[in-house]
């Protein structure tokens, strides 16, 4: 399969952060805000999913969520998800490539992705996932990280905060 089919018959399409997505469940029941963490600010749908497809040289720009995101590894080349947690410690994880299929993205570290440039597996030019999100994904817990002030608190990262910004 090439990446115009796949975004054809997924029914993909651009995602703010860098690359193709597409909800795919969205559950119809809700936690009520007053259930929730403090830091939701309303109610959640209980869980949702998407596809999401990065094109070999594109990335999910870091980013982070108010809710922990499982990354699940479907198809095409392997990916490299990177983290900062609130402390500052840096964790690249491979989904794919006949090792990892699955990983947990903790609520409040800065995340991103890239298909993995070193793969010595025959390369597909892209990398399908999905992530799945619980309580369910809200734009409105959603922030995109700034180059310059994540630079500033974490100068040891530059590589990959350069890469992902």
């Amino acid at each position: 399969m090439n990446v115009s089919a796949i975004v054809e018959q997924l029914q993909l399409q651009p995602h703010p952060e860098g690359g193709w997505f597409r909800e795919t469940y969205r559950a119809a029941e809700s936690v009520v805000a007053a259930a929730l963490p403090r830091r939701f600010n309303g109610e959640r749908s209980i869980s949702t999913a998407i596809y999401f497809l990065l094109e070999a040289g594109q990335c999910s720009h870091l980013h982070r969520i108010k809710a922990d995101e499982v990354w699940h590894f479907y198809a095409g080349d392997p990916l490299d998800v990177v983290e900062i947690d609130p402390a500052g410690s840096l964790r690249t994880t491979r989904l794919g490539g006949g090792l990892l299929y699955q990983h947990v993205v903790p609520a409040g570290s800065w995340f991103g992705a890239a298909p993995a440039a070193d793969s010595r597996f025959s390369p597909t030019g892209f990398s399908l996932v999905g992530c799945t999100v619980a309580p369910g994904f809200d734009f409105a817990d959603f922030e995109l990280a700034g180059r310059d002030a994540l630079l500033a608190e974490y100068p040891r990262h530059q590589d990959w905060i350069r890469r992902l910004t």
